[in-house]
């Protein structure tokens, strides 16, 4: 079974100041496509390079981010995952930002990334429900197809 692992970046839902809404609506929908995956970790914007180190394993094949991709001082996910990347897959994230232009012109100001480290897909999305909304569809014809491509079993149809 493939595993995944959902990393909620929020300083205040860490503090525990509000519940976070989003990790268990990604959570579900990926353990619904039959990925293995825990309760989503939530962690402070200023933790979550610490948290990464330790969360992307060899055989992780999906790492979904909320949070921490806007313009405030502690945002810093996109910051905290770049280094990872071995390979960035650009059209995953116009995909997510055309997506998000149909509900709001703000969504191009998210500083999303997705992209491949080792054999893991790794993307970064707004820690709001409609940015996972959003993320979900574009992600859910194409994820499967993106973890068999990296475990070599992807067959081109």
């Amino acid at each position: 079974m493939k595993s995944a692992l959902v990393v909620v970046v929020s300083t205040r839902a860490a503090q525990g100041i509000y519940e976070d809404q989003t990790g268990p609506i990604l959570v579900q929908w990926l353990r619904k496509l039959g990925f293995s995956t825990p309760e989503a970790r939530v962690v402070a914007d200023a933790d979550v390079a610490d948290e990464l180190r330790t969360a992307i394993t060899p055989d992780l094949n999906v790492l979904i981010t909320t949070g921490g991709t806007g313009l405030s001082d502690d945002d810093r996910t996109v910051e905290a995952v770049t280094p990872y990347l071995d390979r960035e897959l650009p059209g995953v994230v116009n995909a997510f930002w055309r997506k998000g232009e149909e509900s709001t012109p703000l969504s191009v100001v998210s500083r999303a990334v997705a992209g491949v480290s080792g054999r893991t897909f790794i993307m970064t999305l707004p820690g709001s429900r409609g940015a996972v909304a959003d993320g979900i569809a574009v992600l859910t014809p194409i994820i499967m197809p993106i973890t068999d491509m990296l475990e070599g079993t992807h067959t081109h149809d």
